[in-house]
């Protein structure tokens, strides 16, 4: 009889262990609170108009089907390790499994007057509810814009500031075509001195080039005190005013994680070695000591300085870790491990062009593109879906 695997989220990584954890042979059953899996890379379209929410979406219905794991919709609501047992929303609790896998994502930082402010990378729906704010605007004629993104000191690597960038850019665009843009007043805001710098030197250079060329003012080093409906106000007393505030706070470790006998890191996240396995104790009392590993915005990362969790790199710990399941399970030493493949990889979309950023150990570029660019993000969306669904091939490593 094949070994259980239980996952635990509705992201990439859980999506991406899911495959090749079925492609090995396992019992898979994936716990989300949703029915679809939501494409956050190309959500950005959304409050342009150029996507709707469906175009963002897989369903778990169909995925499960294609690749013959169960998934089942429910609220993680504990997870109690020295027990072996997983509770959910409306059920009793889950302890038939072998193995367990954590990619339940990650909190939000917490900021005072939050609900002043809608985030591209917040719940899916905030997405529909920029369109719908920024639509308004447009059809007064008028308006001020501010986009925005938070870190978290206690773990740099939970900081989301390309979509932010993105959204702004492709707001700008979009103003532009309808020949409204000198109506509007585009302001960039950021509470360290230096965002986007782990994007590299040359990307910062590039980046205030373009906050010029496009005349969007930037306010950067000033730590956000509060948000408040009609702005922003910062430590040092000032304002920044704004009709329509989008801003994407910092990861932190999910409040589900606290007391459940998992080894944590200062900001909350779960603490793994190199092969994505947790470095747990457990108590006493505990007699079935299993195998558990945290992939994705769940786990702590380490590595350089400059790293970031991204869906691709969620996506080499899936792998990583659904291999290392499989060596455990044959009683094999061979292990794959991630960190030697962490880097920056993205495609900077701004609506009528991107740029690509790329950085690792040896080297930090961003290569300005012009309207192709845009279309090798489309064409990833494009690809992303259909070779999750097996309706196209998967090119090797993505």
């Amino acid at each position: 009889m094949a070994k259980k695997v239980l996952i635990l989220g509705g992201g990439f990584a859980a999506l991406e262990s899911a495959i090749w954890l079925r492609k090995y042979g396992f019992d898979v059953t994936v716990i989300t609170n949703r029915e679809y899996m939501y494409i956050y890379p190309i959500s950005i379209w959304i409050p342009t108009g150029e996507y709707s929410f469906k175009d963002c979406i897989l369903s778990w219905d169909e995925l499960s089907k294609v690749h013959g794991f169960e998934v089942k919709y429910k609220k993680v609501t504990k997870i109690d390790i020295n027990n072996k047992a997983i509770y959910c929303e409306g059920e009793e609790k889950n302890c038939n499994f072998d193995y367990l896998i954590i990619a339940i994502g990650a909190d939000k930082v917490k900021h005072k007057g939050s609900e002043h402010f809608i985030s591209i990378c917040g719940a899916p729906e905030e997405s529909l509810r920029i369109k719908e704010k920024l639509d308004e605007l447009i059809k007064r004629g008028e308006g001020k814009l501010a986009f925005g993104f938070g870190g978290n000191p206690k773990d740099p690597s939970n900081v989301r500031g390309g979509p932010a960038f993105e959204v702004m850019f492709n707001v700008h665009n979009k103003l532009k075509k309808l020949g409204i843009r000198d109506k509007f007043e585009i302001t960039f805001f950021a509470p360290m001195p230096r965002p986007g710098a782990r994007m590299g030197e040359k990307a910062l250079k590039i980046m205030d080039i373009w906050f010029d060329k496009l005349n969007i003012k930037q306010i950067k080093g000033k730590k956000i005190v509060e948000f408040v409906e009609d702005g922003v106000i910062f430590e040092d007393g000032s304002k920044l005013e704004s009709d329509l505030t989008m801003f994407i706070p910092a990861g932190n470790g999910p409040k589900l994680f606290k007391d459940t006998g998992l080894p944590l890191n200062e900001a909350g996240f779960i603490k793994i070695n190199e092969y994505c396995e947790v470095m747990h104790n457990f108590d006493d009392t505990s007699s079935d000591k299993f195998p558990i590993f945290a992939i994705g915005d769940s786990a702590a990362i380490d590595g350089p300085d400059w790293r970031a969790k991204q869906g691709h790199l969620a996506e080499v710990m899936a792998r990583a870790a659904a291999f290392n399941i499989k060596m455990m399970e044959e009683g094999k030493e061979a292990r794959k491990e991630y960190i030697s493949h962490i880097n920056i990889l993205c495609v900077m979309d701004s609506g009528n062009g991107a740029a690509f950023v790329y950085r690792d150990n040896k080297r930090a570029k961003m290569i300005p593109l012009p309207i192709i660019g845009h279309w090798m993000k489309k064409g990833w969306g494009w690809y992303f879906k259909n070779s999750k669904l097996n309706k196209i091939p998967r090119i090797p490593g993505m």
